[in-house]
């Protein structure tokens, strides 16, 4: 629930940095390793210098990310948009807070700096047994069916299940599970006020009703494609009881997701397909060349997930 506190020098810093935070970026990361939130900003507003190193060409690096950080926040309200969000039904998560999921601390180095929230379900409590369930945007009618048939025994279970909102296999998890009266996640690659794709505005809709949506952009990004990778090492983290595949290509974001789920030593489960299709192939190259655990029902999964 959105608090009617003001909102403590801490979260005010890492809303703003989630404006200004982009994919890939290890400058930022780096910044943060040395000082806090608070401390970066106040010296990236003021035009003060970050550090000292002694590699002159990172030292170019970090003056010139404190100078385009310098540009930005001039632009933006001095409260990193926290008011104008929860206006819309949007809150802030930061890790210090008790909604805060433990699983996204795995990501260390690259853990999220906050995340931008909507919905009435709590965070922490919703990833109490959840297990992200991923595939090829072109799904099959296959890939669909399993995926209804999986999810669906699942959520019976109470699991919370997470996916991206996309085409194909994410959007028949999510609809799947609401249909179960069973909270669910959709983790965006832009500012979870955007309906993407437009086509799921209603779905998204639905999603926030019971259970919510989360990126780690601020409301307003647009979709970038770099943040499509980017965001997958989030969904991997929340999901600690477990990855399923019911459908993906050889060349897939969600194989993206199956190395994040990897380091982060979460349990991955594929479905295989028939042998003749091309959406099940990245499926079978997980159960042949990753002794990836091959389920083919619920009941299947549920053997092998951590919670």
């Amino acid at each position: 629930m959105t608090s009617a506190c003001p909102p403590s020098a801490d979260q005010v810093a890492r809303a703003l940095l989630t404006h200004l935070a982009t994919p890939g970026d290890l400058v930022l990361p780096t910044l943060l390793a040395t000082m806090d939130p608070t401390e970066l900003i106040t010296r990236a507003r003021t035009g003060a210098p970050l550090s000292t190193p002694a590699d002159a060409i990172i030292g170019d690096l970090i003056t010139s990310a404190r100078d385009r950080w310098h540009r930005q926040l001039a632009r933006l309200p001095t409260d990193g948009g926290i008011a104008q969000a929860a206006a819309a039904g949007i809150r802030l998560i930061c890790p210090s807070d008790l909604e805060w999921a433990p699983g996204l601390n795995d990501l260390t180095y690259d853990r999220p700096h906050a995340l931008w929230a909507r919905g009435a379900a709590d965070l922490r409590e919703s990833c109490a047994r959840p297990v992200a369930v991923i595939g090829t945007r072109a799904a099959t009618a296959y890939g669909r069916h399993v995926t209804t048939s999986i999810v669906t025994g699942l959520a019976l279970h109470g699991i919370t299940i997470i996916s991206g909102a996309a085409y194909g296999i994410d959007a028949t998890a999510h609809r799947a599970t609401l249909a179960t009266g069973t909270r669910t996640i959709a983790v965006l690659a832009c500012g979870p006020d955007i309906p993407y794709p437009r086509a799921h505005a209603d779905l998204l809709n639905q999603i926030a009703t019971d259970g919510l949506i989360l990126s780690e952009y601020p409301p307003g990004r647009p979709p970038r494609r770099e943040a499509f990778l980017a965001r997958n090492r989030i969904a991997a983290a929340l999901a600690t009881a477990g990855i399923i595949v019911t459908e993906a290509t050889l060349r897939s974001g969600t194989l993206n997701t199956v190395g994040h789920a990897r380091r982060l030593h979460r349990p991955i489960m594929a479905v295989p397909g028939p042998v003749t299709s091309a959406a099940s192939a990245g499926c079978h190259h997980l159960i042949v060349d990753y002794a990836v655990p091959c389920i083919t029902s619920a009941d299947d999964a549920l053997t092998h997930l951590a919670y």
